[in-house]
C-alpha cells in the first residue's frame, strides 16, 4: 500500500518539514484564534464556538509545543514537526483501519 502512494508520501513528508515556517509568520494562523482573540476580531463569541469550547479544553501538544522544552525556535520548530507527525500518523492509522473493516 505504502509503495502505491508513495509520491503521496513523500509530498506528505515535504509539507511535514516545511511547517515550521509559519513560526517565522507574526501573530497567528488564520483561524486558530483564541475565545480573546476570537472576540476582538469578530466582536462577539459565536455560541456554538463557546459552547464546544468549555467541552474540548484539553490538547494534546498545546500551541504544537513539546511540554518541558526550552522557549526556542528550533524547540518550537520541532513541536511542529512532531504534532505533524502525530496528526498525520492519527489520520492515516484511522483510514487504514477503516479501509480493512470496509473490505471485510
Amino acid at each position: 500500500m505504502f509503495k502505491k502512494y508513495r509520491n503521496l508520501w513523500i509530498a506528505l513528508g515535504v509539507l511535514i518539514l516545511l511547517c515550521p515556517l509559519g513560526l517565522l509568520a507574526t501573530g497567528t494562523a488564520f483561524g486558530e484564534w483564541g475565545m480573546d482573540e476570537l472576540s476582538e476580531r469578530v466582536g462577539y463569541i459565536p455560541a456554538g464556538v463557546q459552547q464546544f469550547a468549555e467541552v474540548w479544553s484539553y490538547a494534546l501538544l498545546p500551541d504544537y509545543s513539546i511540554p518541558g522544552l526550552a522557549d526556542t525556535f528550533f524547540h518550537a520548530a520541532g513541536g511542529y514537526i512532531f504534532s505533524a507527525l502525530l496528526g498525520t500518523g492519527l489520520v492515516a492509522g484511522i483510514m487504514i483501519l477503516l479501509g480493512r473493516r470496509v473490505k471485510e
